[in-house]
């Protein structure tokens, strides 16, 4: 949870200056890349995670996997390679992707299914979504084979699983309880 929490205050004090420099949307851009290069690439998640490889090495390899980036971008890869806090760097960028949305007023939501979302779908979903929080929402699909079947559907805080994985480890749960 303090995890958590350290992610949003990074988060929140790169909106901030993003803000006073007026690149909001360029450092937005940055951290989508962050986003799906960290959760196309196993290998630079377990980079990122391992408490092995030293912090020179992380940060050259980040600035060259994340060459051309926002000054701000950079900045943020310095500071939480200093500070020992590299492992967040998804999770920071994922805040940061929240909190600049909430900011222009839109908000994302991130569908997790174990096949893409039709349009269809996707319409249906944006309505409801739209709906339930009042605010006018994008609709970012994850594909997670391990779901097995159903949808996560997480907006800001909010995290609603009717995962069929999930449902399972419900059912185990009980009957585990219950023996």
């Amino acid at each position: 949870m303090s995890d958590s929490r350290a992610a949003v205050r990074y988060a929140k004090a790169i909106l901030d200056l993003a803000v006073d420099n007026k690149a909001t949307d360029r450092v937005e851009k940055d951290m989508r890349t962050i986003v799906a290069t960290v959760s196309e690439s196993g290998e630079l998640g377990n980079m990122l995670a391992s408490p092995v490889i030293k912090s020179e090495i992380k940060k050259s390899t980040l600035n060259q996997v994340f060459k051309g980036c926002h000054q701000i971008t950079e900045g943020l890869i310095g500071i939480l390679v200093d500070n020992k806090r590299i492992g967040l760097l998804d999770e920071v960028a994922q805040k940061y992707i929240i909190l600049n949305e909430d900011l222009k007023g839109k908000g994302v939501a991130y569908v997790t299914t174990a096949v893409p979302l039709t349009a269809q779908l996707e319409k249906k979903l944006l309505k409801q979504v739209t709906q339930l929080t009042g605010n006018q929402v994008a609709i970012e699909n994850k594909i997670d084979e391990s779901i097995l079947g159903g949808f996560v559907l997480r907006v800001g805080d909010l995290q609603y699983d009717a995962s069929i994985s999930n449902k399972l480890n419900n059912l185990k749960r009980e009957f585990t309880n219950s023996l």
